[in-house]
């Protein structure tokens, strides 16, 4: 059974940072590209960043650029996401998802990700 799980969220002031996790068990870590989105109250699910196990990288929200970074760390089965200069606009739930290695660029829409976290909410105070 496949499972991920995001750890690493909470509350944290604007300006602040916080790094999450995404713990992958029941797969094989290095054939999956691991991606990152975010959901906000009333909103659409959207796409961060992802990556391939051999480093391929995409990225999305403009507003994330400079401020996240994705990596990964196959032997731990993990992911990370660290985010920087919070903002509150950056609050939401926070999901990791894997998507079998079945082309070269990590995908960034939402159903072409095979399995998903249960989700790590993010709170940034004004």
């Amino acid at each position: 059974q496949v499972q991920l799980v995001e750890s690493g969220g909470g509350l944290v002031q604007t300006g602040g940072s916080l790094r999450l996790s995404c713990a992958a068990t029941g797969l094989t870590f290095s054939n999956y590209r691991v991606g990152w989105f975010r959901q906000a109250p009333g909103k659409e699910r959207e796409f961060i960043a992802a990556l391939r196990w051999n480093g391929d990288l995409r990225v999305g929200v403009d507003s994330a650029k400079g401020r996240f970074t994705i990596s990964r760390d196959n032997a731990k089965n993990t992911a990370y996401l660290q985010m920087n200069s919070l903002k509150p606009e950056d609050t939401g739930v926070y999901y990791c998802a894997a998507s079998y290695d079945r082309s070269r660029y990590p995908p960034s829409v939402v159903s072409e990700y095979d399995y998903w976290g249960q989700g790590t909410q993010v709170t940034v105070s004004s």
